[in-house]
Order: structure tokens, then C-alpha cells, then sequence
């Protein structure tokens, strides 16, 4: 639904983003990582059509960014860091001309629909520039989905609101993309991404470092981290001579262990003697993005 090939955005003689290429499919909710400047907005905006690429293509549904932008507006809707905001109207007005600009049939019935989804109806009637940060964020949710879009380009789309917000937004974006709708998100709260996402692509100093299922990029049964009530060297030697473990590092009390193939079994069996507190069969995603992000994407 989501092809992007080869692109590159140069601003003067900086790089944003050099040669960009990843694909979403079709009903997937994909991930979006990277630390600030990586070139995670750039990317989101070319497929937006909001910016231009220097090199490469952006398509949705097999439509070129550049070369049909209406065709791709008709079917995407974006939702930027900062919404794109009129400060001086109303909520249900500001929806309303959101609609009316992506020929909306019916203007009103729409407008209340989108603001019912993400928890406006209430503010309606409130002038944006009076509200708090996070209702400017569902405002910009609303506009993004006031057309019923098939593809979502989601900028840090719980910027701003608080836990209870944040499980509201994650619960909708869950039930949007239910179905056949493409969503990809971008956030710097890593837990969303395991909450919300099948697939994560990670992005650093403007070139795509990793992307896969999180599954297979967290090594579920691959990489086991068990903490106990007596470590030592006992147990370490015990880990390493499991078949197909290939390392077992001690970090902060807990050990972890790699391996090629499943081994959650039989680490629980060698560390059940030593008092296992606690096993975790896979290795966390803040973990996998630190190490990809600090070593320059070596995974």
C-alpha cells in the first residue's frame, strides 16, 4: 500500500534522508523509530505530499506522490507532529473545512463523525486556541480521518496527552486499523510501537537501519533474559553449555542468553535451581534500538 524507493531529500548541502526504501502492506500498523534528526518526519511528510524528495518515489496504492498528489490526498490522511491548525475557529468548524478541502460529500455528518472517534464532541464548540496540547493533538487526528482515509501517516500522534490519553489514541488507532486500513506511526514512546505495531522500521542519520516483524527482531526464544535469587558462575557456565546458545552475558543482576533457536525451556530448567525469579523470552525493544541506534545499525 506504502512503497518507498531510493529516496533521498537534500536541504542545501545537508542530507535529511539518504536512499529510503521500505514497503507497508496493506492492513499492517508499522512502527516508525529513530532519534530526533534521524529523518523520521521528512520521510512521513514526502509521503504526505507535503514535501518534496530530491531523489527517489513515494507511492500509496500505486499512486506517485509527485506525479498525483490528488489521488493519493483522496486516500491518505496525515497527521503531522504540530497539527496543522487554524488557532482562531472552532473545533467542529475547523473539522468541518478539513472535510470540505478533501471533498467530503457529506460535510457535517463526517466532521462529527471523526470528532465522536477521537473524543471532541464535547469541545466542539471551544475556539483550538484555547485548548490544551493533547486536544490540539486529537484535533489533528480528526482532520486526518474526517475523509475515512484507507492509508494513515501518523507523526507522534499521542504528542503531548497523558497516560490515560495515550491507552484512548493506542485503542483507537487499534480499532482503525482494523480491516484493511495501512497505518504507520511514528513515536519516541517505544512501548506504543510494541503495543500497537506488528512491524518496526528504524531509521538513523537519515538511513534505514532495520526493519522486520517484531517477533523475529526481538528473537523471541532466541534471546532469553532470566534474573535469580543466586547468580554465579555456576549458572553462567550451566547456560552456555545449553545446545544452540551461542553467548550469556551478566548485565545489572540478570543474564542474558542468545541462542540460534528456541531455548525459553531449557534456560528455565538450568535456572530453576539457582531461584528464578523472573524470565523473559525475548529481548526488549528499548534494548534492540539502543544497540542499533549506538552502533550505527550493526544488529
Amino acid at each position: 500500500m506504502i512503497e518507498v524507493e531510493s529516496l533521498t531529500k537534500r536541504y542545501g548541502t545537508t542530507t535529511a534522508i539518504s536512499d529510503v526504501s521500505f514497503t507497508v502492506q496493506k492492513g499492517e500498523v508499522v512502527g516508525f523509530l529513530g532519534p530526533n534528526g534521524a529523518g523520521k518526519s521528512t520521510t512521513m511528510r514526502v509521503i504526505a505530499g507535503s514535501l518534496g524528495a530530491s531523489h527517489g518515489h513515494a507511492r500509496v496504492a500505486g499512486f506517485d506522490v509527485a506525479e498525483n498528489p490528488r489521488a493519493v490526498q483522496a486516500i491518505l490522511g496525515y497527521s503531522p507532529e504540530v497539527p496543522p491548525v487554524y488557532t482562531n475557529m472552532n473545533v467542529r468548524d475547523y473539522v468541518r473545512f478539513a472535510a470540505t478541502l478533501k471533498g467530503v460529500e457529506s460535510v457535517n455528518k463526517a466532521a462529527d463523525h471523526a470528532m465522536d472517534r477521537v473524543g471532541l464532541l464535547g469541545i466542539q464548540n471551544k475556539i483550538i486556541d484555547h485548548l490544551s496540547k493533547g486536544q490540539r493533538q486529537r484535533v489533528g487526528l480528526a482532520q486526518a480521518l474526517v475523509h475515512d482515509p484507507k492509508v494513515l501517516v501518523l507523526d507522534e500522534p499521542t504528542s503531548g496527552l497523558d497516560p490515560a490519553q495515550r491507552v484512548e489514541i493506542r485503542e483507537l488507532i487499534r480499532e482503525l486499523a482494523a480491516g484493511d486500513r495501512t497505518v504507520i506511526l511514528s513515536t519516541h514512546v517505544l512501548g506504543e510501537i510494541e503495543a500497537i505495531c506488528s512491524r518496526v522500521i528504524i531509521i538513523n542519520r537519515g538511513r534505514i537501519v532495520a526493519q522486520d516483524q517484531l517477533d523475529h527482531l526481538s528473537g523471541v526464544g532466541r534471546v532469553v533474559r532470566v534474573e535469580v535469587a543466586r547468580p554465579g558462575e555456576g549458572l553462567a557456565k550451566a547456560l552456555e553449555a545449553i545446545p544452540s546458545v551461542i553467548g550469556v552475558e551478566l548485565h545489572d543482576g540478570s543474564y542474558t542468553v542468545r541462542a540460534d533457536t528456541d531455548v525459553r525451556e531449557a534456560v528455565a530448567s538450568v535456572a530453576a535451581p539457582f531461584g528464578l525469579h523472573e524470565m523473559v523470552g525475548r529481548e526488549r525493544l528499548e534494548d534492540i534500538y539502543l544497540r542499533l541506534i549506538s552502533s550505527g545499525g550493526a544488529a
